[in-house]
């Protein structure tokens, strides 16, 4: 976990530090950075979800998390120059920077858990959805040659160890700063597999002739089930909407003028208006198109069999994105990691020096044996841990529930709050305090329940 520091002046150096930096940014890289954050393995499961929670609370939960998510944007992109929003001289270059120039040490030193932790997470859940897609391809091959009856049935964990591989080399890339080309490269994939989602999800609609579902959602045996379901259900879509963990990083990308302010609310906007927008088109047609046997992966479920090379198209995009999404959540972790070590040992050679590798038919590279350690351990340990529980909807579900309210919701409110300097039981400031109270339940209740499911699934 990065160090938090008592004093401003540490921030400061670390400021004049980064100067070097040429930040190139704009606002449709920083909407690539967020799409690839954003619609990523949540996307998959939001049909499950919409099935549910039913007709009515289904897409009302979405629009609740997609308003939520923007207001919590608006309020922490203020945050990354102090203590002007604007013209501060003092760039905060990470969420914990953020929350330790405004709130202090110790919420620095909780916000870092909580951000460790949620992007250790999305590594873990990156993995165990390639390989479920990786799978999905196989599987979807075996159906079209054998028979939509045919036992095709394949393990994953050759599919999380090659995934761990590609990670492995990808992770000596230096920085957030060198990686605008695989965030770009897998927004691009994000929107494809969401347009073939929607088009198998339309055609199998109009293949019923009529629309499934219902208000309630899916029936269960016992009340108990489906409060669990329910609690499941929020806390997926609760995992599929935020980008606080990487949004400051991101903003660390754009040039100025305009402000990074602007530019990253501009991004915001667009990002999330297009990602509610699919979101609500896939959970809908995918409920619609299977009703009770909506399955919790769209395009991995078999729900859909044919046309077979469309589904391994769609679930190879999948695959493509989630390479860049890794590196998105695990850049930030990567550099707060590395800073704190460089900091406890300022003069350790074999931690700040580089070496240059050249390997036959490839261009020269430098390697460091700090970020090489840390970072193979790194995938390796989420690599093992996906292979542990690799229960895709449960695992999306505790990762929502942990982070969502803490790092979207009450850092945000309480650095504005700090920031500008608002006044105890002031009409703002009741405003603000209510929207984080309210978040809190409806956040520890979808937690409760995908912890439930975890180890409900672990046990069976």
């Amino acid at each position: 976990m990065e160090e938090a520091h008592s004093s401003n002046q540490t921030p400061l150096l670390n400021n004049k530090h980064h100067n070097h930096l040429h930040r190139t940014g704009n606002v449709w890289t920083a909407v690539a950075h967020i799409i690839t954050g954003v619609i990523g393995a949540g996307v998959l499961s939001l049909a499950w979800s919409m099935a549910q929670l039913g007709w009515i609370a289904g897409p009302l939960a979405m629009v609740l998390f997609a308003s939520v998510t923007l207001i919590s944007t608006y309020l922490l992109c203020n945050c990354y120059k102090t203590p002007d929003p604007e013209v501060g001289p003092v760039r905060n270059r990470s969420y914990i920077d953020a929350v330790n120039m405004n709130l202090g040490k110790t919420n620095a030193r909780v916000c870092g858990l909580f951000v460790q932790v949620g992007l250790y997470g999305m590594g873990i859940a990156y993995t165990i959805t390639s390989a479920i897609s990786l799978r999905a391809i196989q599987k979807s091959n075996c159906y079209h040659n054998e028979g939509h009856n045919a036992e095709c049935y394949f393990g994953d964990a050759q599919y999380m160890l090659a995934f761990g591989v590609v990670q492995l080399i990808l992770s000596q890339i230096n920085n957030f700063h060198n990686i605008q080309w695989l965030s770009v490269v897998a927004a691009f994939m994000s929107f494809a597999y969401s347009i073939v989602g929607l088009g198998l999800g339309i055609a199998k609609v109009v293949g019923n002739g009529y629309i499934k579902g219902s208000i309630r959602g899916i029936s269960t045996s016992t009340t108990g089930e489906k409060v669990w379901l329910v609690s499941q259900a929020l806390g997926d879509i609760a995992f599929a909407y935020p980008y606080s963990l990487i949004l400051i990083e991101i903003q660390d990308t754009l040039k100025s003028p305009p402000s990074e302010k602007d530019t990253m609310k501009t991004a915001s906007i667009i990002s999330i208006s297009a990602t509610t927008f699919f979101y609500l088109c896939c959970g809908a047609l995918g409920y619609a198109a299977f009703g009770d046997k909506t399955p919790g992966n769209l395009l991995t479920g078999f729900g859909f069999y044919e046309p077979y090379w469309l589904i391994d198209f769609a679930n190879m995009c999948i695959v493509l994105h989630l390479v860049g999404g890794y590196q998105v959540y695990s850049q930030p972790l990567f550099a707060n990691v590395e800073k704190w070590v460089s900091v406890k040992f300022p003069d350790s050679g074999i931690i700040h020096k580089d070496f240059k590798l050249k390997l036959p038919l490839l261009p020269a590279f430098k390697l460091n044996v700090l970020r090489l350690c840390f970072r193979t351990i790194f995938v390796a340990s989420t690599t093992i841990i996906a292979m542990l529980f690799p229960y895709f909807n449960q695992v999306l579900g505790v990762l929502g529930g942990i982070y969502f309210w803490p790092l979207s919701i009450y850092f945000p409110v309480q650095m504005y709050f700090k920031q500008r300097n608002v006044e105890a039981w002031s009409l703002k400031w009741v405003m603000l305090q209510s929207f984080s109270l309210l978040c809190l339940p409806l956040t520890l209740f979808a937690l409760v329940g995908s912890i439930e499911g975890l180890i409900t699934a672990r046990l069976k």
